[in-house]
């Protein structure tokens, strides 16, 4: 199985491996299917753009390293409720949230490697909740590798699923503000996931939004959250392959964010998914096919011979670049 943008798809040699849900969370198309070239039509006008295949190049290849669709569809489901009651002015699920945020901690927790789903591979009506939850699990990642505690990472989980709460709000002023206003009124929230919504676009030179404070003055869940919503869009609404969203986001170190932050990140971050098509440094074409521990030392298997080999027993042998097979 491997992840591949929409306009990969070759209906000769691919099938689906995971279903594709509309915005009601119902299979338009099962997982073990051809998608037919009307249906690939229909499913740019969603703005679904990333889709799961299975072919002979990625045999074997689990992807055990991403969250199970399950809990991913269930996880937005409650954003979607949440951003639901903020727009019409309800009650917020805290209840709902505050189990969500211990069961995104504990998959971090367990994992030694978790990578995301772009939110782009969903309609375009669910990409918000995605969105939220996929920063949660990345500002997760970060938040565990600076050895924070389980409240410490609570926090940071609800705080980055609020991120974007001010979008949902009307009014004139930025997100980020609207944002903070509604979520310090919120008793149980912690107001330091205000914070995270207030801060998630300031930049550590001061050149961020809205208020331009500098590295020193930005709460660390919130320079955590920047990177983690950064790269988030990256790899979803610009389809950039991880590897160079991860080089992006080095550029900007310094600049737009803490360089300690952005060392960890890259550290904690796989820059090759299994079941991306590499081209490596003997000129030879390779599929990666897992991550066990080294992030940007994956085991790949060469699409000649399908020997297959760990990197970090290779240390002379580098990915040079994606390629399309």
């Amino acid at each position: 199985m491997r992840l591949i943008l929409l306009e990969e798809y070759d209906e000769r040699t691919m099938e689906l491996a995971r279903p594709i849900y509309d915005r009601h969370r119902r299979v338009l198309l099962a997982a073990g299917r051809k998608i037919h070239p009307k249906y690939v039509e229909r499913l740019k006008q969603m703005d679904i753009c990333y889709v799961f295949v299975e072919d002979a190049v990625s045999e074997g290849i689990t992807l055990e390293e991403l969250l199970d669709m399950p809990s991913w569809m269930d996880a937005i489901d409650v954003v979607q409720q949440a951003f639901d009651a903020v727009r019409k002015g309800e009650e917020l699920p805290l209840r709902s949230l505050f189990k969500l945020a211990v069961k995104l901690v504990d998959e971090v927790k367990k994992r030694k490697v978790l990578a995301v789903i772009p939110a782009t591979s969903l309609a375009m009506d669910m990409q918000p909740y995605a969105h939220a939850v996929n920063v949660a699990l990345l500002s997760l990642q970060l938040g565990k590798k600076l050895n924070f505690n389980d409240l410490q990472l609570r926090d940071v989980a609800i705080g980055a699923l609020f991120h974007d709460i001010g979008k949902e709000i009307e009014g004139e002023e930025h997100h980020t503000v609207k944002g903070f206003e509604y979520l310090r009124k919120e008793r149980e929230v912690s107001l330091l996931c205000a914070h995270m919504a207030y801060q998630h676009h300031e930049h550590a030179d001061g050149s961020g939004t809205p208020r331009g404070l500098k590295e020193t003055n930005i709460h660390l869940y919130a320079q955590i959250c920047a990177i983690a919503n950064e790269y988030e869009n990256l790899i979803s609404s610009e389809f950039v392959p991880p590897h160079e969203a991860l080089e992006i986001i080095m550029a900007r170190s310094g600049i737009r964010y803490s360089q300690q932050l952005v060392r960890l990140f890259v550290d904690t971050i796989p820059a090759y998914l299994p079941g991306t098509t590499v081209k490596m440094s003997d000129g030879r074409n390779a599929i990666v096919t897992k991550i066990i521990e080294h992030m940007q030392r994956p085991y790949i298997r060469y699409t000649d011979t399908h020997e297959e080999i760990a990197l970090a027993d290779h240390p002379s042998l580098l990915i040079v670049g994606q390629t399309i097979l």
